[in-house]
């Protein structure tokens, strides 16, 4: 696996619609540890809940399996940059 992202106050709606654009394994680590797989909307829910504070993700680590992956989740963070991913009902609206 490649190095860890560490993410810090990050919207939530925003990350997660990066998220369900990329195409292999991406983990979250826990401060106890834990590997959650992003991929799972069972894993968003457990894991993002306990970091969220205030609508926006506090603290996080992320994995990804695949480079391409990374340097979204990358440019995301730094930039905020969602490449061609779409948040809510309008995006999907506009299809």
């Amino acid at each position: 696996m490649t190095p860890t992202i560490s993410l810090h106050d990050v919207n939530v709606a925003e990350f997660l619609a990066v998220l369900d654009t990329c195409k292999g394994n991406v983990y979250l680590i826990t401060r106890e540890g834990d590997h959650l797989n992003l991929k799972s909307k069972l894993c968003q829910l457990v894991g993002l809940t306990q970091l969220i504070e205030g609508g926006k993700i506090s603290e996080a680590y992320i994995i990804c399996e695949n480079k391409e992956d990374e340097s979204k989740l990358f440019r995301f963070n730094l930039f905020e940059d969602m490449g061609d991913a779409k948040v809510g009902k309008s995006a999907e609206a506009e299809e």
